[in-house]
Order: C-alpha cells, then structure tokens, then sequence
C-alpha cells in the first residue's frame, strides 16, 4: 500500500480522493476541545449552543475539522514528507456538526523542485473537506517539501524501519 508520494509522482490538476471518511461523534469534538483548552460553551455545551446560537445545536470545533482533513490527506500527500512548510490558507466555509460524516479530497497546484538540493522539491496543494451531503465546509492550502524518487531509493521505502530479530 502506497503511503505518500515523491515528487515525480505529483501532477499539476490531479485530484486525490481521500478514503475513507469519518463520522464525527459529540465524543470526539469534545474530547479535542478539552485537550486542546478551546472550552468555548458552542462545542461543549448544549443548552447554551441550543439557545443562544443560530444553528440552536453544538459545532464541531474549527480546527478538529482541519486536523481531520489534514489526517486524511496523510496517505495520499504527505506520507513520504520531509517537512511541512506552510499553510497558506485555511477557510471554514459551513458549520460540522455531531453526527455528519466528513470526506476530503486534495488537488495538486504546483510541483517545484528544489533550487538547492536535487533530491528534494516542494508540492503546492488545496485540500477540500465536504459532508456527506456534498456541502464544502474547509478548504486549506498547504506546501509540503518531499523526496525525488531517487532520495527514496537510496533510503528505502521505508527508512528507519527496523528489521526482526530472530
């Protein structure tokens, strides 16, 4: 199972479907709030979110979403990365909440090899979040610097990896 991508492998336009998706639970927004401190009464509380926000039930926190999405574009994006650069952008477009299940999918803007180093370049994407009634609710752009296929082969394909002993 292919884990990541070397440059070679990126095209400008190509869009990578992100498989699968994830049905958000109450459990798993509350639990990011709280360990990242965001205790804002929106996620965490329903009466107040039922009475005092238009959408009268909890939203699922902003960068939970992101953080997902992110995730998701491992396998298909980042998974042989030697660092991430930059995120240029990030927009929430529509509220998540309890219950939806969202999908991704990322696009390949621009492929740059590196000026510097041959065995390196860096790729430029947007990633695209959406529920599971097709309503877009986080886009993000992002660049990623990541291997030649010739630095992944003379490092293995999976470096570091140790090997069994007997």
């Amino acid at each position: 199972m292919q884990f990541g991508r070397c440059l070679e492998e990126f095209e400008i336009g190509a869009v990578y479907k992100h498989w699968p998706g994830k049905t958000v639970t109450e459990y798993d927004d509350h639990l990011f709030c709280l360990l990242t401190m965001n205790h804002h009464p929106a996620h965490l509380d329903t009466h107040y979110a039922e009475n005092t926000t238009q959408f009268k039930q909890n939203i699922v926190v902003g960068n939970y979403v992101y953080s997902l999405l992110l995730g998701m574009s491992v396998a298909d994006v980042s998974g042989k990365a030697i660092a991430n650069l930059e995120v240029e952008s990030l927009r929430h477009i529509a509220p998540t909440f309890h219950g939806d299940t969202l999908y991704g999918e990322t696009e390949v803007l621009a492929v740059t090899p590196s000026r510097s180093k041959d065995d390196r370049g860096v790729v430029h994407v947007e990633t695209r979040g959406y529920k599971q009634d097709g309503t877009v609710v986080c886009v993000f752009r992002r660049k990623v610097l990541v291997p030649t296929r010739a630095a992944q082969t003379e490092h293995g394909e999976q470096p570091g990896r140790p090997a069994p002993r007997p």
